[in-house]
């Protein structure tokens, strides 16, 4: 993975339903717990039952990531539920956690802790994926954004890259994706922090491609993959 570093202890990962930021959240925590110290990750996108981050659990566990996720996760059982410890660890915790929210209904639970997260400092990342539907444009993708900021409280703080098509994603297609990346930033006024990408066609990428301050993360994975 690149060289993606945050200023503050609490990170939230938002983006749509798809755009691949459970599985960023999973690989951001993981590679910090590897970096050492204690690291959590908070589910709390309770409205979308098939990504979840607890499709991950062992994998966190094995690299030492202490995974806080809702009691129903992964079950039949459509209870909403929170996880335990959550405002406790972000109002002062004793480690770095990172929360995986998405899509507007999912930010309106996260801004039950906006004021707790406000006052701990935080850096919160907008996941775009051109290749999903309802965001292959990157005014529908900061449309988006804008609502779960809107509904979050929250104000997002950088842009990654996450354009794939599952399984089917090939080097050309990754790297098309940069121009629409940065025209998200545009829009939005923010930063490009980085672009995502699978080990398979690591090869066929050029670094030469990036502009100054965009990284390359070289991600696992680690939740279900669309097809």
């Amino acid at each position: 993975m690149g060289a993606l570093t945050f200023e503050n202890r609490v990170v939230v990962v938002c983006g749509h339903y798809g755009s691949g930021k459970t599985n960023l959240a999973v690989n951001l925590a993981v590679r910090a717990a590897e970096s050492g110290g204690r690291v959590y990750l908070a589910d709390v996108d309770i409205v979308n039952p098939y990504f979840r981050a607890a499709d991950a659990v062992s994998m966190m566990e094995k690299a030492g990531v202490t995974p806080l996720i809702p009691e129903f996760a992964n079950s039949n059982v459509d209870i909403p539920a929170l996880p335990p410890r959550l405002s406790s660890l972000i109002s002062g915790g004793d480690g770095r956690i990172f929360i995986d929210v998405g899509g507007d209904d999912g930010a309106v639970v996260l801004g039950r802790y906006a004021s707790l997260i406000r006052d701990a400092g935080y850096d919160m990342i907008c996941v775009v994926n051109m290749y999903r539907p309802l965001t292959a444009e990157p005014r529908d993708a900061i449309s988006v954004m804008r609502e779960i900021e809107a509904c979050s409280g929250l104000r997002c703080t950088g842009i990654v890259n996450n354009s794939n098509l599952g399984r089917e994603t090939t080097a050309e297609d990754f790297i098309a994706s940069f121009d629409f990346a940065r025209e998200c930033g545009r829009l939005a006024e923010l930063p490009v922090l980085a672009h995502s990408y699978m080990e398979r066609y690591a090869g066929a990428i050029d670094p030469s491609l990036l502009a100054g301050g965009e990284a390359l993360l070289n991600m696992e994975q680690a939740t279900k993959e669309l097809f």
